[in-house]
């Protein structure tokens, strides 16, 4: 039963891994990791090797009979494993600075996971995360997909609808929330419990408790006090108090982009002006800083200046999941996953980002009801577009990507989708087979 575990990370380059590696350092009691397979393809080799001698030097530092290896070769990785970690970037940084910059040319918010960026990259995406979910069908079919990748919800619908891979999606903006609203209300986190409604970078906190207490509207109204909750990734604009008032749950960073559209527009055409660049320009400079810390032979800790990088709290959620499953403990965690019925108000068959309870088996969402209506409208439209954009995703339908795009609430007119999309297949063609 206790056999070693074997872990497969599609992405193992990434600047993100120490952070996974941290979290099997730091659950090595709970969890018989016995070898970590870190994938990358070939543009990728450099930071694959830097990645491979950090991780060595993390695992060997903490004592642990850990093997590591690194491959380009994907099935190698993947066969016997009990879990897969997927947290990819198809197109690099590169790609990520054209799917900011292709909507801001229109007047459009430019961002990498929602919007017309956002769309941009999930279908970028989708024909890499069915092929690897080929391999897995093939070479482990009961491993766990934990996928990192964004959009994690639109990716998590894909392989859910299109595969038979067993997956949960997971970001870490839940648990970035219940960590910010702990440090608003001056408690460790781990005495916050939020409930958790609405679709990844859509979610609301319904309810907040502390230590069992009801304590929502403690921390709205400091929240419209001007309390901070938010990413180092997103613009700090102050919510309205008399929104949060009306809005009576607790927005996601990302539902600034919906809400405070003007501003946060306003902010990056500013920002361009400046030559500031985009946001994907800025971690361009800090992934080249954080690869020189990381070629540094006696660094052998993940580095503080890696949450800067806006995915904090990652290597908790992804490491405290797979504890769950594997150690069958029916404990509850934000994940996205088939809703099947705990939203009434959303179809049983689509993806959300709920409370869920994990063990052995999966995750059972806890059930909600329906959404209250003041939410309902916005969260029905992105919920649209995203079934939009995994059907034309996979097929590389021209009319369905219109559709999508024209359905998504950052993106103003139908004219302006239609332009939008010929810019982003056009600058994004080495990547889209499907639409060839």
């Amino acid at each position: 039963m206790n056999k070693g575990l074997k872990i497969a990370v599609i992405g193992g380059g990434s600047s993100y891994t120490p952070e996974l590696i941290e979290g099997f350092i730091k659950r090595a009691n709970e969890l018989p990791v016995k070898e970590i397979y870190l994938v990358d393809i070939e543009k990728g080799k450099e930071k694959l090797d830097i990645i491979y001698n950090l991780t060595k030097r993390m695992i060997n530092k903490a004592g642990l009979d850990i093997s590591v290896y690194k491959t380009l070769n994907r099935k190698e990785a993947i066969k016997d494993a009990d879990f897969v970690v997927t947290q990819l970037r198809v197109g690099g940084l590169e790609a990520r600075a054209r799917d900011e910059g292709i909507p801001l040319r229109y007047n459009v918010i430019g961002q990498e996971t929602t919007g017309a960026g956002g769309f941009a990259k999930a279908i970028r995406t989708i024909p890499v995360i069915l092929d690897i979910c080929r391999d897995i069908e093939e070479l482990s079919p009961d491993a766990w997909l934990i996928n990192f990748t964004n959009p994690a919800g639109i990716i998590t619908e894909t392989v859910l609808k299109y595969t038979n891979v067993k997956v949960m999606g997971l970001c870490n903006v839940p648990i970035g929330m219940v960590n910010n609203v702990a440090k608003l209300l001056g408690v460790s986190s781990n005495r916050v419990r939020i409930e958790f409604a609405g679709l990844n970078h859509m979610v609301y906190g319904k309810e907040i408790y502390l230590d069992g207490k009801n304590v929502t509207d403690v921390v709205l109204e400091k929240l419209g006090d001007g309390g901070l909750i938010n990413m180092k990734n997103i613009p700090d604009i102050k919510w309205d108090t008399d929104f949060i008032k009306t809005l009576k749950m607790l927005p996601c960073p990302y539902h600034r982009y919906f809400y405070l559209s003007d501003d946060i527009l306003k902010e990056e055409l500013e920002g361009l002006k400046k030559n500031k660049g985009t946001r994907a320009e800025q971690v361009m400079k800090i992934e080249q800083e954080l690869f020189e810390k990381y070629k540094n032979p006696a660094l052998d800790e993940k580095p503080e200046e890696l949450e800067k990088r806006g995915g904090a709290y990652y290597s908790d959620a992804a490491v405290s999941l797979i504890s769950a499953i594997h150690n069958d403990k029916s404990e509850i965690h934000t994940v996205n996953i088939r809703n099947n019925g705990a939203i009434s108000s959303l179809p049983n068959d689509v993806v959300v980002e709920i409370n869920a309870v994990i063990n052995r088996a999966g995750a059972k969402p806890v059930v909600l009801g329906e959404l209250p209506v003041q939410i309902n409208g916005l969260i029905q439209q992105v919920k649209a577009y995203e079934l939009l954009t995994v059907k034309a995703g996979v097929t590389g339908d021209y009319y369905t990507a219109l559709m999508a795009l024209t359905t998504n609430p950052l993106v103003y007119s139908a004219n302006i989708a239609k332009k939008l999309l010929d810019d982003i297949l056009l600058e994004n063609k080495d990547y889209l087979p499907q639409f060839n």
